[in-house]
């Protein structure tokens, strides 16, 4: 039985961090050498991670399934990184900061670990500039601030719109130098398939080369996953095709509870979709709702071109709902919004699913170069997927899935229910409650590797008698056995349909029941819908080739098999949770103009959910969530 213990440092909210870290127990640098820490993905937290551990001294092997660490996902997060730096003299702090992340989760987040992330921030920026991130400047040579979703002040900093990118690199070459040093050993190409428990504590990983088919165990003191979201569960999506979830369910299956599964966040500045056949989907920055400004015609059927609909026949409808926030609502809201447009028939495009981005405004004050200045490499991309100039037609966008808050449930060390395994960044539940504001993911998982792990795995280490191991011992050899016969059993299903064609079914399943809006009819059907998918998956699946070569359909049979089985807790998750807030969005619970309604009474905790068995239901726990600082309110951004 899972015990739920938080571990939340007792103190004022603005001492906990520093008392904690006191606290702590250290590792002598001299000892550290004899400890190995294994960190499975190499994105911004584990890249992060990784590099630091082995600047601190330890032995650290490094895990990704891509061929170079500079191909994670993290590249991807474009618009910019949080900070209360108050550049801009406008009322920003770390307070503030706390409380905007507090309120945009729609009150669902532990305040503890929301506090630490706004106190770390403004030592992030100060570590990437000393890294060579080229952030933009003002004109005088400061550092340059602009406005995101769900919040009033200046407080993202920004490289163009390829902030995340150029963030990896500055991990990515703290990461090369510790490969270099001999600190860091790099595996690419090595998928996580298991996690081998001794003695009730994480004490390696099980890979499969992904070039060469061959499974091996790794033995290590600790672990930590770093291994992002599990977005794909909805086959289209914003994340790389490669993005899955199963690292945290195989860690999940071995005891790591997992909370709030059903939080799941629909970014409203995405590309359409173009077909049916189409594999993912493309994010359009959040940083464009700075300039860009959002509407509809007025009246459905309205098919004349947009520069040809007047003034009079639009409507600015976030600017209309939400004064106060205009286009700079939060992700949920204004993703709720646009559908909401969409399904009165007043949505463009093909289908009529899509609301315009008009730049137009923006280009007249402040005159083209600026724009291309700030957001030439997006509009760059826009028109190479769409054939359509942004600079003079106004660009279509309609919400798909981008993140997921839920993860695996970590304490305040981030440490799971299983001993020894620490989890960062988007793999974990703990900083974004139901919703997370735009340009805090970034902001997540570089305080995590660089700032939070280091601390709290030399006191896990430091705190912790462990026996030595080698890959010999019997449960490394046995896991590598259940590892290799999961394997073997894919290849010999010998069915009829692909990968694909079931991974396709289910993110149907997934966002026609558990998406954008949810209901309880819904979600009891795809929980009839899912196993009957799952019985089918594992009786006429076709994985064509052997397990001794480069085989993408055995990678992507093991991913989906793991989708599956989550989309059912996922949805089980979304049924029981008998409010709307944030990204879970129940359609019997809404105020009268249509907005998020919340049941503190009833709902303000963390649901994280215990494995029981392939064919048991989970067990429910739940961790209180107590509002101190940040009282309880409606949220409200008009």
């Amino acid at each position: 039985m899972i015990e739920l213990d938080s571990k939340v440092p007792g103190g004022p909210i603005e001492l906990k961090w520093d008392k904690h870290r006191f606290e702590m127990k250290l590792v002598n640098p001299a000892n550290k050498r004899k400890f190995t820490i294994v960190v499975v993905g190499s994105g911004l937290a584990g890249a992060s991670a990784a590099a630091t551990l082995s600047e601190l001294g330890y032995n650290v092997k490094c895990f990704c399934f891509q061929d170079s660490p500079r191909r994670a996902h993290s590249i991807a997060a474009q618009g910019g990184i949080n900070a209360a730096k108050n550049y801009r003299n406008d009322g920003d702090s770390v307070y503030r900061l706390f409380y905007d992340t507090v309120k945009g989760g729609d009150f669902r987040a532990r305040e503890a670990n929301v506090y630490r992330l706004a106190q770390i921030s403004v030592n992030i920026i100060d570590q990437c500039v000393a890294q060579g991130v080229p952030f933009a400047r003002e004109y005088g040579g400061l550092l340059a601030n602009r406005s995101f979703g769900g919040a009033q002040v200046s407080r993202t900093f920004y490289a163009r719109g390829q902030t995340g990118q150029q963030l990896l690199l500055g991990a990515y070459q703290a990461l090369e130098k510790e490969i270099a040093r001999g600190g860091v050993t790099m595996y690419a190409r090595s998928e996580m398939l298991d996690v081998i428990m001794v003695d009730g504590a994480a004490r390696g990983i099980v890979t499969r080369d992904l070039t060469t088919g061959k499974i091996e165990a790794h033995v290590a003191d600790a672990v930590v996953l770093g291994t992002g979201g599990y977005g794909n569960v909805f086959y289209l999506s914003t994340n790389a095709k490669g993005c899955n979830t199963t690292a945290i369910w195989r860690a999940y299956k071995r005891g790591a509870a997992f909370g709030n599964p059903c939080y799941t966040q629909i970014h409203p500045t995405c590309i359409p979709v173009a077909g049916e056949y189409q594999s993912k989907l493309t994010l359009m920055s959040e940083s464009l709702r700075n300039d860009g400004r959002v509407w509809v015609p007025k009246k459905g059927g309205d098919n004349r071109t947009p520069r040809d609909i007047p003034e009079p026949d639009r409507d600015y409808f976030l600017e209309r709902r939400y004064p106060s926030f205009g286009n700079l609502a939060p992700r949920d809201i204004a993703s709720r919004a646009a559908k909401a447009v969409c399904d009165e028939g007043r949505g463009v495009g093909p289908g009529g699913l899509g609301v315009y981005l008009d730049f137009a405004d923006a280009i007249a004050r402040l005159g083209a170069p600026t724009i291309r200045e700030r957001y030439g490499n997006l509009f760059e991309m826009y028109e190479r997927i769409t054939d359509e100039n942004p600079y003079t037609i106004p660009m279509r966008i309609f919400p798909a899935v981008h993140y997921t808050m839920g993860g695996l449930w970590v304490d305040y060390n981030l440490m799971s229910t299983i001993p020894g395994l620490h989890v960062i960044g988007e793999a974990n539940f703990s900083d974004h409650g139901a919703n997370r504001l735009g340009a805090s993911a970034l902001m997540q998982g570089l305080a995590d590797g660089y700032f939070v792990l280091p601390g709290t795995v030399s006191n896990y280490l430091a705190s912790t008698k462990l026996a030595p191991i080698d890959v010999n011992h019997p449960d490394c050899r046995r896991t590598v056995d259940e590892v290799t016969a999961r394997t073997q059993r894919f290849l010999a299903i010998k069915g009829r349909r692909t990968v694909d064609s079931f991974h396709r079914e289910l993110g149907r399943i997934m966002w026609d029941k558990c998406g954008m809006a949810r209901n309880a009819v819904g979600l009891r059907e795809a929980l009839e819908r899912i196993p009957a998918l799952r019985e089918e998956f594992w009786r006429n699946l076709n994985v064509p080739g052997s397990d001794a070569e480069l085989n993408q359909a055995l990678e992507k049979a093991g991913r989906v098999a793991d989708f599956i089985e989550l989309g059912e807790l996922m949805c089980r998750d979304a049924l029981q949770r008998e409010e709307s807030c944030g990204g879970h969005f129940r359609e019997e619970h809404q105020t009268e103009d249509g907005e998020a309604l919340r049941d503190d009474e009833h709902f303000a905790y963390a649901a994280a959910w215990e494995y029981t068995g392939d064919n048991a239901e989970p067990r429910l726990h739940k961790e209180p969530l107590a509002f101190e600082y940040v009282h309880l309110a409606q949220r409200s951004y008009k």
